[in-house]
């Protein structure tokens, strides 16, 4: 038996070895001919409606879809339908179309909000898209927290009142602000023809916009001889205040934006803001703007970045360093990628009316990959914007540890910019 295993050995260890096999090849993950010179674009521009049926594959990665297609929903997700190969792991959902949130229809107009109920990763900050028609009102009422707001189409007249008793109405249109601290009371009414439409954000997550203090519901709270002995006026007063709270209702347009007497004189820091009237600072790729405690000195909760990005150039890659921001998305069509840190990065495509949330930290950029120009805003739960550029923070730090990370020579490093570019145009040689 010893002598057979001895012999068989032997003539193995005599036998000529097999060449060893050569190393696979990585395989080829992006075969699809590609919308630009990224090879992990998009596998088709967002919301293109001539690509049939979309299918969950690069190249050699991925397979067809044999089941039920949501086809609308692929169009605009790209991005989620067959990831880039640079993404990993799960950074959770930063997208939410406000089309997808219930509408409160009142007589005179409506509105849909965004809060962690619906959109979890937006832990700071809440959203509400709000529509008055001509002469229509959003009832006297405050709130818990802070409200800020960017009017998007028509006038609205807003009124409010401080603690010291001073008040203020203005008339605020396209493209400007508002912003009232917390607990302060308004009201907000259309003025235009067409009425308005505006965005609400609020430094709150959590935020509910049914669930806000409004002067009918209060009134119709309190017995009738406790309000008759606060006002100082007959009980008969009160015979037609609502049953149930107004929220919105039809009015007529306000014919004066000019505030009643008072005599405790106007609020000394406006709560309206003319942002429209702010000059842009132009930019290789694009523009922005800025608004925040620095210029509009009421708002010392909210501060926001509205940034235009021209076609195929890109918000370059960046984070903020204490807040999240939160992004809504106006013009154009939008590609961003989120780096978690931990190898996990997760990226997702943007289209007019949709939210986008960014927790602090993490590394981002804002790609536009379509044809006409992005336009979008970044409002962030603080007093002062502030913001971290990747190629400025490699440009001013030591050319040796730079070359040491990323292998880069000295002429490579000194093409570095060594201001924020903040957006940026396609590599050109």
């Amino acid at each position: 038996m010893l002598t057979t295993l001895f012999v068989y050995l032997a003539l193995a260890a005599a036998a000529p070895t097999s060449p060893t096999p050569a190393s696979s090849a990585p395989p080829e993950y992006e075969t699809v001919k590609p919308i630009s010179q990224n090879l992990n674009a998009p596998i088709f521009p967002v919301a293109d409606t001539s690509v049939v049926e979309p299918e969950p594959m690069r190249g050699t990665l991925g397979a067809n879809i044999l089941g039920p297609q949501n086809v609308p929903l692929e169009h605009q997700n790209p991005d989620l339908l067959a990831p880039p190969t640079t993404d990993e792991g799960i950074v959770g959902n930063a997208k939410w179309p406000f089309t997808l949130s219930t509408n409160r229809l009142q007589t005179g107009g409506w509105a849909r909000q965004q809060n962690t109920v619906v959109f979890p990763i937006a832990k700071n900050m809440a959203g509400v898209n709000m529509r008055l028609e001509a002469g229509a009102i959003r009832e006297l009422h405050w709130h818990t927290t802070a409200e800020w707001s960017y009017v998007l189409k028509g006038t609205t007249q807003i009124t409010a009142v401080d603690t010291e008793g001073r008040n203020f109405v203005a008339n605020v249109g396209p493209g400007d602000l508002w912003y009232f601290p917390p607990g302060c009371p308004h009201s907000l009414q259309g003025t235009d023809p067409d009425g308005t439409e505006f965005l609400l954000v609020f430094p709150d997550g959590a935020f509910n916009e049914d669930a806000t203090l409004l002067l009918t519901d209060f009134l119709s709270h309190v017995p009738l001889g406790v309000l008759s002995k606060n006002f100082g006026l007959p009980p008969s007063a009160f015979d037609h205040v609502p049953s149930q709270q107004l929220y919105i209702f039809p009015s007529q347009p306000p014919t004066s934006d000019a505030a009643p007497e008072d005599p405790y004189g106007q609020v000394q820091s406006p709560f309206a803001y003319n942002f429209s009237q702010v000059p842009v600072t132009p930019l290789a790729g694009g523009s922005v703007k800025i608004a925040d405690s620095r210029v509009f000195n009421i708002a010392t909760e909210i501060a926001v970045a509205e940034v235009t990005v021209e076609p195929g150039a890109m918000r370059e890659l960046h984070w903020h360093p204490t807040e999240d921001e939160w992004a809504y998305f106006i013009d154009g069509y939008a590609r961003v990628t989120l780096f978690q840190g931990s190898s996990t990065a997760n990226t997702f495509d943007y289209e007019p009316g949709d939210i986008g949330y960014v927790p602090s930290g993490y590394g981002h950029y804002v790609e536009n990959v379509g044809n006409t120009t992005l336009r979008y805003l970044e409002v962030f739960n603080t007093a002062v914007y502030q913001d971290v550029s990747l190629s400025q923070w490699l440009a001013v730090t030591p050319p040796a540890l730079v070359q040491a990370h990323l292998g880069w020579d000295e002429a490579t490093i000194n093409q570095l910019n060594k201001t924020k570019p903040v957006v940026v145009k396609p590599y050109s040689p």
